[in-house]
C-alpha cells in the first residue's frame, strides 16, 4: 500500500469522518485506500461475501458530487460500512451464508440500510456470515492469527474491521454473534438493548432474541454508527417510538464520579481458560477501588437452557422451508437445532420466555447499586482451528434478557491474542453504559486491532 493509503485505511471511523468533513481527502480517495488494504489482506482473511469495487467507487464519487453541490452531509458522510450478509440490500446479493439462498437478490433495502444511506454512509459490501447466522462456519479467518476462528456468526464483519479493510460494520446477535467475534478479533462491539434497532429486512432466526449490533475500532465509532440506526419501524413489533438516545455525547463524556462496577464471573467461570482467568484477576485487582463482586440470582444458571429451548423452537419455525426442501444441504448442526426445535411445545416455549421479565427484575437491585456489570466476553482467546466459531455461553444470559452489552479489547491472552471485557447495562440504559465504558477504557487502555 502507498503511505497515504495506509494512513487513511488505518484511521478509526470517527477520525476519518472528521477529515472527510474537513475536506482533507475525498470519499473516493478514502474508498480507494480501503480497497488497497482489501487487496493486501483479504486473500488471507476472507471476510467478504460480496464486494463490488466499481460500485463502491460510484457510491463514493456520488457522495463527493453531492458535497460539491452543497448538499448536507450526514454524520456518516463518506464512510464505507460492511454489512453482514443476512441484511437485505437492493444493490447487492444477500445469500445468508446458505447454499440454498445462493444468488438471492432482495428487491429492497433493509430498514437499517436505508437509515445508513440517509446518514451519508456508503455500503462497502457484504461480510461473511455463518450458515443462516447459526453455528456452521464460513471461510473467514482471524486477522490476529489465521489459524484461529474469528468467532461467529458475524465473522466477516468483525474480521474486516480488525483487518482495517473497513472502518465500521454491522452484525447481529441472537446468542453471542456480536460480542464473541468482537472479543476474538480485538475490536469494539456493541449489542444494543433489544428493540432499539429495527430488524425489518434482516434474516429472521429467533425473533425473541435477534438483535442488530455494530463493530468499530473505538467507543466513539460504535456510537457514531449506532445512533442513526436507532428508531421505530411498525413491521418490527419489538421497536417503539423513542427519542434518539445521545450515544455519541455520552461515549465522549465521562461520568460525574468514578463508576462502581459489579464483577460477575457467572456460573460458567470454571470453563474460562486459565490465561483468561489470570487476565481478569489482574484487571479486577487493578480496579479494586471500583469493583465489587456480585452474585447472580440462582435462576441465572438456568438461562442457557431457557434460551436454547426458545431459540431452537423459533429456528425450527424460521427455517421450516429450508428444512423441508433442502435439508441435505444444511449442516448437521443446523439440522439438529431444527429437529430439536420441532419437539418443543408451545407451553414450554411460553414458560421459558416468561422467565425474561422475572430475571430482569431480579437483577434490578444490582443495577440500582452498580453502574454496569463487568464480566468475560468469551471463555478465552479465539480457539485454534476453523471448524467451530467458539462457545457463546458468556453472552447467552445477556442475550436472553435483551440487555445492552459491549466487548472492549482490553486484555490479551496466550500468544498475544485478544480477550474482550464485556460490560452489561440495564435495558434501555445504553448511553450510560457507553459512558461507563469510556471511563474503563481510559483507566485500562484499549488494545484494539
Amino acid at each position: 500500500m502507498s503511505l497515504r493509503a495506509a494512513e487513511m485505511a488505518g484511521l478509526d471511523a470517527s477520525e476519518a469522518a472528521e477529515r472527510l468533513r474537513a475536506g482533507d481527502f475525498s470519499a473516493a480517495d478514502y474508498a480507494r485506500a480501503l480497497l488497497e488494504r482489501v487487496d493486501a489482506v483479504e486473500p488471507q482473511v476472507r471476510a467478504w461475501a460480496h464486494l463490488d469495487r466499481a460500485y463502491l467507487l460510484r457510491q463514493a464519487e456520488a457522495a463527493d458530487h453531492a458535497r460539491a453541490a452543497g448538499e448536507a452531509m450526514g454524520p456518516l458522510f463518506g464512510l464505507p460500512v460492511g454489512l453482514k450478509d443476512i441484511i437485505d440490500t437492493a444493490d447487492l446479493p444477500t445469500e445468508n451464508g446458505c447454499a440454498l439462498h445462493a444468488g438471492r437478490q432482495p428487491a429492497s433495502d433493509a430498514w437499517l440500510v436505508r437509515a445508513l444511506r440517509a446518514a451519508g454512509a456508503i455500503v462497502m459490501g457484504k461480510t461473511v456470515t455463518t450458515e443462516l447466522a447459526t453455528y456452521a462456519p464460513g471461510p473467514t479467518r482471524n486477522p490476529h492469527d489465521l489459524a484461529h476462528t474469528p468467532g461467529g456468526s458475524s465473522s466477516g464483519s468483525a474480521a474486516a474491521v480488525a483487518a482495517r479493510m473497513v472502518p465500521l460494520a454491522v452484525g447481529t446477535q441472537t446468542n453471542g454473534s456480536m460480542i464473541r467475534p468482537a472479543s476474538f478479533c480485538g475490536v469494539f462491539g456493541y449489542k444494543p438493548s433489544a428493540g432499539w434497532i429495527p430488524r425489518s429486512g434482516v434474516l429472521t432466526q429467533s425473533p425473541s432474541f435477534d438483535c442488530i449490533g455494530v463493530f468499530g475500532r473505538s467507543l466513539a465509532d460504535l456510537a457514531l454508527l449506532a445512533e442513526p440506526l436507532i428508531g421505530h419501524d411498525p413491521p418490527d413489533p419489538a421497536t417503539r417510538p423513542r427519542a434518539t438516545p445521545p450515544l455519541r455525547a455520552f461515549a465522549a463524556a465521562r461520568p460525574p464520579w468514578p463508576p462502581t462496577l459489579a464483577w460477575v464471573p457467572t456460573p460458567w467461570w470454571d470453563r474460562v481458560a486459565p490465561d483468561a482467568q489470570a487476565a481478569f484477576a489482574a484487571l479486577v485487582g487493578r480496579l479494586a477501588r471500583h469493583v465489587e463482586p456480585l452474585e447472580l440470582p440462582p435462576e441465572a444458571g438456568q438461562a442457557v437452557g431457557w434460551h436454547r429451548l426458545v431459540m431452537e423452537a423459533e429456528i425450527a419455525g424460521s427455517f421450516a422451508r429450508e428444512y423441508e426442501r433442502g435439508r441435505e444441504q444444511l449442516s448437521e448442526s443446523l439440522r439438529g437445532q431444527i429437529e430439536r426445535g420441532r419437539t418443543v411445545s408451545a407451553v414450554a416455549h411460553r414458560a421459558a420466555l416468561a422467565q425474561v421479565p422475572l430475571l430482569r427484575a431480579a437483577l434490578d437491585a444490582g443495577f440500582d447499586r452498580f453502574d454496569a456489570l463487568l464480566t468475560p466476553a468469551t471463555l478465552g482467546t479465539a480457539p485454534a482451528g476453523l471448524a467451530s466459531t467458539g462457545d457463546p455461553i458468556m453472552c447467552t444470559l445477556w442475550s436472553f434478557l435483551g440487555l445492552p452489552a459491549l466487548s472492549l479489547p482490553l486484555l490479551r491472552g496466550a500468544g498475544g491474542l485478544p480477550i474482550g471485557v464485556q460490560l452489561v447495562g440495564r435495558h434501555g440504559d445504553d448511553a450510560r453504559l457507553l459512558r461507563c465504558a469510556g471511563w474503563l477504557v481510559d483507566a485500562v487502555g484499549a488494545q484494539s486491532g
